[in-house]
């Protein structure tokens, strides 16, 4: 769509709304209690369903910006659900609390909104990450405690508040929201000039016309027609960045969305491949579904201990395993941890496989150093967040030499761990591709780092 179109849609609910005012006959009244239910719980629910999606990217990728972006639309969500409690006769009926709970829940949105049109970067974007569970701790508390001061009926939110108590209260919510959404619209389009990407702009547009919502929020008259556009406004919204994301690819699909220091920039990692010997014997002399319950057998198990000695499982392929360690700016040991979780992952495999004598084990390899990590791919078609660099090449390498049940260490690794590193060296590795042999070991045990006393 040309720009003369995405200006059309952001000018029409103004035109619309322009009109109405002009021309009180035009706004006329159509008091449908069922319909303003489902209207504003369905926005609730496109609303919960985005910010569910968009929270699971947030975690695997740990960017700053989905985090925020997943805020705005829970936030939204939970008032809006709060909303919907409002429309007589259907659950508690009208009550000021729930009458001005979309304006609120909006104006918070705004203000995650606005966060997330900003380039974050290094500490900060970490620090907001870690701080995920508390904002989200914080966000379902504001909303328990306004739910509890509607129902009770509760200063500020006494009911029932005299008509123009309730106007000024929206008047004053509208245009903090109108001026939070105006930024966070301003702010992602220049994102969208940066990387000319359509979720973006989608975003951008979707911005614009909640800030338009806040402003017909500060006009309408209940149950008028001015009045349901700003409900249809909201439902339209959430609506569109539904639709772009359904139509994005399925991998990354919030990718256009990343931080820059998301989307690429080298690092320093440990990287950890699992791989095991004879897989492809025993696949050919088993059923299939025998080879798929020896691999669910390993991988149940592994993958969530290698989570939880804080390693990023990047992919699996086959009876292989990539885990990544070092992308928190916690994790400045992220050798010692690769190490160790090799090690623990030897050890878990030997006790997994104990009953199955015939069952093919590990070889591991890990190795440390710097990589690009970032998105692989078209922006219209397959992409996945990867990580390039010759020690990716060396580190599969390490893992193919690799003695079964040995773990086998790069020349980067050894030097993080120093003397913790119990070891026994081996001759060089001949890897394809290297034009010297590769210096590994083999790695028996890594002792912990000694804390200084005072």
């Amino acid at each position: 769509m040309r720009a003369g179109g995405w200006l059309a849609i952001v000018a029409a609910p103004l035109v619309l709304l322009a009109a109405l005012l002009a021309r009180p006959a035009l706004d006329r009244s159509w008091e449908n209690h069922p319909a303003h239910f489902w209207l504003v719980l369905g926005a609730a629910l496109v609303a919960t369903a985005l910010g569910w999606g968009v929270t699971a990217a947030a975690r695997r990728r740990r960017d700053a910006r989905l985090l925020l972006i997943s805020l705005a639309f829970v936030a939204s969500a939970c008032f809006l659900g709060l909303h919907a409690l409002a429309t007589p006769g259907v659950l508690l009926g009208p009550n000021a609390g729930f009458e001005l709970a979309t304006p609120f829940g909006l104006v918070i949105a705004g203000v995650f909104a606005v966060g997330a049109s900003v380039e974050l970067g290094g500490a900060r974007a970490e620090t907001l990450v870690r701080a995920a569970p508390l904002l989200l701790g914080a966000l379902a508390g504001v909303a328990l405690i306004w739910a509890v001061l509607s129902l009770a009926e509760l200063p500020p939110l006494d009911d029932p508040l005299a008509a123009e108590q309730l106007d000024g209260w929206q008047l004053v919510l509208a245009a903090i929201g109108v001026a939070l959404f105006g930024i966070a619209a301003i702010g992602f389009l220049r994102i969208h000039r940066r990387r000319q990407e359509r979720f973006v702009l989608a975003f951008a547009l979707t911005f614009a016309l909640l800030a338009e919502a806040m402003v017909v929020i500060a006009w309408a008259r209940n149950w008028q027609i001015s009045w349901w556009e700003w409900h249809v406004l909201m439902f339209a919204s959430f609506i569109l960045i539904a639709a772009v994301a359904r139509a994005e690819w399925h991998e990354e699909r919030f990718s256009p969305l990343y931080l820059d220091e998301t989307l690429a920039g080298a690092t320093e990692v440990s990287i950890l491949f699992a791989d095991l010997a004879g897989f492809t014997s025993f696949s050919e002399a088993r059923h299939p579904a025998e080879v798929a319950a020896m691999l669910n057998a390993y991988f149940g198990r592994l993958i969530p201990l290698m989570e939880r000695v804080g390693g990023d499982v990047h992919q699996i392929s086959g009876d292989e395993l990539m885990v990544v360690f070092g992308q928190r700016d916690d994790q400045a040991e992220h050798a010692a941890q690769a190490a160790r979780a090799a090690l623990l992952l030897q050890r878990e495999a030997e006790r997994i496989a104990r009953d199955h004598g015939e069952w093919p084990r590990f070889r591991v390899g890990v190795n440390s150093g710097e990589v690009h990590a970032g998105l692989v791919g078209g922006t219209r078609g397959h992409r996945k967040h990867g990580y390039v660099g010759d020690i990716v090449n060396v580190t599969a390498r390490l893992q193919a030499a690799a003695p079964v049940g040995g773990v086998l260490i790069g020349d980067g690794t050894f030097r993080e761990l120093g003397t913790r590193a119990v070891v026994e060296p081996v001759p060089p590795v001949r890897a394809k591709g290297k034009s010297e042999p590769v210096v590994a070991y083999l790695l028996h045990d890594v002792a912990r780092a000694r804390q200084n006393r005072p």
